[in-house]
């Protein structure tokens, strides 16, 4: 008989205990809900977290030095778009086969050799021009906002705070996956897509190129090149669509032509400078 009583006593603080466990986790949880609610994210907040992140992934990546021929034609090309809609844009080229380009709300903007290996000038800017949307439409700083609350209910750490924490080094490569990862709604693509020949036409650099651009990443979208071509078509049936807009815009505008793609060139070309030919001076006989 006491036996069965001990039996039932220590079931019956077991199940006190869990019990009480149990309200613990859901106090926590509740918490954490109460403070994604009430999380908020400003501009700058966003640019700080994309900032850390960014950092994270150049010291990832095998990033082009400053002579290096990559950089050279990302300078010459979008050297006099530094500052860009209010945005103070900072450019690198990550040395890598894969197709991609990415900006972010800090106003870094990354450039993939591989992308720079099949897009001349004026296609390069059209994509380069449609990220950039993606940050003066504000994509970006959602896209940051979401990692950066996911990494920090990961770890547990700022979920409950209205206030943007420091984040770690681990959470830092955790929102730079997440930013990389990330898709946009088919308006936000869209309205990246208007942003970036918008771009073009008002800085006067030829319209027709935007169509180019979109024609080459729809064809590659037919296999599995990138995850920045699934990424940029996925919001589309038809990738081609994209490419069909971008014409009928320049048809509109009246500046509709077949574009024909330049001469592409990313190897640096040395300069030497030739000294001065120097006058011989003859002696004269005594």
């Amino acid at each position: 008989m006491k036996i069965k009583f001990l039996v039932l006593l220590t079931l019956s603080i077991f199940s006190i205990t869990k019990t009480s466990a149990q309200i613990n986790i859901d106090r926590t949880l509740g918490a954490l809900q109460t403070g994604v609610a009430s999380f908020t994210f400003s501009n700058e907040d966003a640019a700080n977290v994309a900032s850390q992140a960014v950092k994270k992934m150049d010291s990832a990546n095998v990033v082009a030095g400053p002579k290096d021929g990559y950089t050279l034609r990302l300078n010459r090309v979008f050297g006099k778009h530094a500052t860009e809609n209010g945005l103070k844009l900072n450019y690198k080229v990550y040395l890598t086969k894969e197709v991609n380009a990415f900006a972010c709300a800090d106003g870094s903007v990354r450039v993939y050799s591989g992308l720079m290996d099949i897009m001349d000038d004026n296609q390069l800017l059209a994509v380069i021009g449609h990220e950039i949307g993606h940050v003066a439409n504000e994509d970006t700083k959602d896209a940051v906002r979401s990692a950066y609350r996911n990494a920090a209910l990961i770890n547990a750490v700022g979920a409950t705070s209205d206030k943007v924490a420091k984040i770690t080094d681990g959470q830092a490569g955790q929102i730079a996956g997440a930013l990389l990862d990330s898709k946009y709604s088919r308006k936000q693509e869209s309205e990246a897509d208007m942003f970036s020949y918008d771009f073009m036409k008002r800085n006067g650099y030829d319209v027709n190129a935007v169509e180019s651009a979109f024609t080459i990443l729809a064809y590659l979208s037919g296999g599995s090149q990138s995850d920045f071509i699934s990424r940029m078509m996925s919001s589309h049936p038809d990738p081609s669509s994209r490419a069909e807009l971008a014409k009928n815009r320049a048809t509109a505008d009246g500046l509709y032509k077949a574009y024909v793609q330049k001469p592409i060139n990313n190897k640096a070309t040395a300069t030497t400078t030739k000294k001065p030919a120097t006058k011989k001076t003859t002696k004269k006989k005594k």
